[in-house]
């Protein structure tokens, strides 16, 4: 065990050094540092266990040493060594982590015992530690479904006691999330090692802590457990510790050998966390018959996303995906995946559309950087999915912006995503002139120089593109993609798309 000292006094670093035998009694003494700045430096790269310093130096102080010490060095003990016999200095030794308290003119033997205790302390909290690991693993053995040899199970028996693990007890895993205790760093596990403390006291069962949550194996007399009990148990706790607390329960079952079971149910009703609640209890049986909900985005709700994005307005963006989420929370059928995939196909459209649009401004290259995650993961909370599909959607929105808005005859780009917006309906080119306030001979004038094309032809290809888009990625009837893209007439599109493709729509959808 490495002992480092401290002192400013050359004749007292000497004589602590010398004076007593360290090796002899099974300690490395390290070379001793002249100054706390001078230990600083050196105790991450050499890892003292016992630092021995004196109080009162040149420059900071060893009760200073002490506490940035165990700031670096979590497991070390400190052992203050000073010529002034003043009870505040071992008060404040203590507070800054200081093991124990020792007068300069202390003698050798009793120097010697300070150190041994400081080692015996080590020593016990490394026991502990391992104890502790060898705890978890065999508890995440238990929820992994891991088979326990004899051996390992009466460690385990041992290591976690209050499982009483046999043949007459039933178990159930839950999992605990906490919240309320602020964002900052620290702030949320330090909430959860306080909840850990108390359930272990409150509950007949384990628990262990992870960095996100807490699991907790649970011990039931009855195979139907008591659901009340645990719910009182979280009530007290949340109460108490002035946080929120969202418990995920599994069946349970008859078997400790089948905790995992239980556990994966925990795990799964878990990701219900802002779909059903964001706080309280929540089992399994609650959730197990959902078959989920809607996971693609409606052409009305399309509309309603491009006509935003058309006016810009954050705000109101903001306001529409909110409602949305809202909507689909209150689907009993919901479940997470489902609700993922929703999110994730809004995305999607909202991509798409714009895409169109700036394609015909010949802007594509401003969607290179953009990359389709989905939306949200499936345990985000409410407030988490509308803020993470919001600023994914004003991305977008913010593209489309800067291409109607980049160098150009500002009103031939309001046309062309007008168009894109009714390719279904009827469209005239008096209708879209009209839209951007021009003489109908002017805009079409204009229209061509700018573009390249007749009003007729560009509003063709347009129609020719979505129908092909349509036909790969929908199974709609031709009859319906050619209603989708504004011809009425079932042979007028098919000679249309033909001349365009060289395929009939059919041919289009069987190629290989």
């Amino acid at each position: 065990m490495k002992l480092l000292i401290v002192d400013d006094e050359v004749i007292i670093r000497t004589g602590l050094s010398t004076v007593i035998k360290w090796a002899e009694l099974g300690y490395e003494l390290l070379e001793p540092a002249a100054s706390a700045e001078e230990a600083l430096l050196r105790i991450e790269q050499e890892q003292p266990e016992i630092i021995l310093t004196d109080i009162q130096m040149t420059g900071r102080s060893g009760l200073e040493l002490a506490g940035e010490a165990r700031r670096l060095l979590p497991d070390c003990e400190v052992i203050i060594l000073t010529g002034y016999d003043q009870f505040s200095y071992a008060q404040q030794a203590i507070r800054e982590g200081a093991g124990d308290y020792l007068l300069k003119t202390s003698r050798p033997d009793e120097i010697i015992r300070a150190v041994n205790g400081a080692k015996q302390r080590i020593l016990q909290k490394w026991e502990s530690l391992k104890r502790d690991q060898l705890r978890d693993r065999l508890f995440e053995r238990l929820v992994e479904g891991t088979e326990l040899d004899s051996r390992s199970e009466d460690k385990a028996a041992k290591l976690l006691p209050q499982l009483r693990m046999n043949e007459k007890s039933c178990y159930q895993a839950i999992i605990i999330s906490a919240e309320g205790w602020g964002e900052a760093a620290g702030h949320s596990y330090l909430l959860l090692f306080a909840v850990h403390n108390m359930i272990s006291e409150l509950i007949e069962g384990e628990a262990l802590l992870r960095n996100d949550s807490l699991v907790v194996l649970l011990r039931h007399e009855s195979p139907r457990g008591d659901i009340l009990q645990i719910t009182r148990v979280l009530d007290r706790i949340s109460r108490k510790l002035k946080c929120k607390l969202f418990a995920a329960a599994g069946s349970v079952v008859p078997d400790w050998r089948k905790m995992k079971a239980s556990y994966a149910e925990a795990t799964y009703t878990s990701l219900y966390k802002g779909i059903t609640a964001e706080e309280g209890l929540l089992s399994y049986e609650d959730i197990r018959g959902r078959q989920g909900g809607r996971t693609v985005c409606s052409q009305e709700e399309e509309g309603q996303l491009t006509a935003l994005f058309q006016e810009g307005d954050a705000a109101k963006l903001s306001q529409w995906v909110q409602k949305l989420i809202e909507l689909q929370l209150k689907d009993s059928s919901t479940t997470p995946e489902s609700l993922r995939r929703f999110l994730h196909s809004v995305q999607i459209s909202a991509y798409r559309w714009v895409e169109r649009v700036v394609t015909a401004y010949g802007d594509a290259s401003m969607l290179s950087g953009v990359k389709l995650a989905h939306s949200t993961s499936p345990s985000s909370q409410t407030a988490t999915r509308a803020e993470t599909l919001f600023e994914q959607l004003n991305e977008l929105m913010d593209m489309y912006r800067e291409s109607v808005e980049q160098e150009g005859i500002p009103y031939i780009k309001r046309s062309i995503a007008y168009i894109h917006d009714h390719l279904d309906k009827e469209l005239t080119l008096q209708q879209v002139a009209k839209h951007v306030h021009l003489n109908p001979n002017h805009f079409s004038e204009v229209f061509k120089r700018e573009t390249g094309q007749t009003y007729i032809e560009f509003v063709t290809r347009m129609r020719m593109e979505r129908a092909k888009r349509l036909l790969d990625e929908s199974p709609i009837k031709v009859s319906e993609v050619a209603g989708r893209v504004g011809y009425a007439d079932m042979k007028y599109f098919s000679q249309l798309f033909k001349r365009s493709t060289g395929y009939t729509p059919s041919e289009y959808r069987s190629r290989s």
